[in-house]
């Protein structure tokens, strides 16, 4: 008896095995199968996706004249501005799509998201005719006090309608300067007791200030009775340069004697 149930549970043991290798070997079949097809899917979502990058990219024209050539271009923002277009049926928002977009701008219509801004007065209300007739192609900006308006009046009389005028009021008094007829095309930021350059850095923001060739950052008590705003960019432009200022009569009060005027010459460092 002891002998034929060993023989027994033998045989028994055997079958179970090769069922259990059968069902391993179905199931590893099976396994297979499927993650092939996945594999195989995946590769092809992933062509997708980098042909979709590529040709965005050899599409999104970049204005050089807007933008400096040394910023680099990420697929995102030429994804984004790609699907804005087929969205709208128009190239023209190509142009304006930077990295520096939030995320979201691609789904708003083109025209409304920019790659600058600036200072140009837009008409609120009125007759299209009261618009500027140009653009002006540079910025003076002053920090002022009211008790110095009659200075700053002077002075504003030696700058063309060229120049966007702005005035950080560090007394508050901006309402006052109304009187005067160019302060209606200024741009009037009244902050109190903030000194110019604190003004400067929240309000001449690089993207702000780029469409102007040059931008004056002035004190208010300067005298300019023997200046010429267009005679000193002639000279800027000749010398081609970055940062200046004017040089000071020999006769004035000086701070520096590095900023007074040197015989003939017209430029000096």
């Amino acid at each position: 008896m002891t002998g034929n149930n060993h023989h027994n549970s033998g045989i028994g043991r055997r079958s179970s095995d090769r069922f259990r290798l059968v069902v391993t070997t179905l199931l590893g079949l099976a396994l297979g199968f499927f993650l092939g097809i996945s594999i195989e899917s995946l590769s092809i979502s992933k062509h997708r996706v980098v042909s979709s990058l590529s040709s965005s990219v050899n599409m999104a024209p970049i204005d050089s004249s807007r933008f400096p050539m040394n910023t680099p271009s990420k697929p995102r923002s030429s994804l984004n501005a790609q699907r804005s277009a087929e969205r709208h049926g128009s190239n023209d928002s190509l142009k304006i799509y930077v990295e520096s977009n939030p995320p979201g701008a691609e789904s708003l219509a083109p025209g409304i998201i920019v790659s600058e801004s600036d200072f140009y007065l837009r008409r609120l209300w009125g007759d299209p005719a009261e618009d500027l007739p140009t653009r002006p192609k540079y910025l003076v900006a002053f920090a002022v006090g009211f008790d110095h308006s009659k200075n700053i009046d002077a002075a504003l009389k030696k700058f063309s309608k060229d120049f966007t005028i702005i005035l950080f009021h560090y007394d508050g008094r901006a309402s006052e300067w109304e009187q005067f007829e160019w302060s209606q095309r200024a741009v009037h930021v009244s902050v109190r007791k903030q000194a110019k350059w604190w003004y400067a850095k929240r309000f001449l923001h690089p993207d702000v200030v780029a469409a102007y060739d040059y931008i004056f950052v002035w004190d208010e008590d300067l005298g300019l009775k023997n200046f010429d705003a267009e005679k000193y960019l002639h000279l800027v432009k000749k010398y081609n340069l970055e940062i200046s200022q004017p040089a000071l009569e020999p006769n004035g009060r000086l701070t520096w004697q590095m900023i007074k005027k040197r015989g003939h010459s017209e430029v000096h460092k």
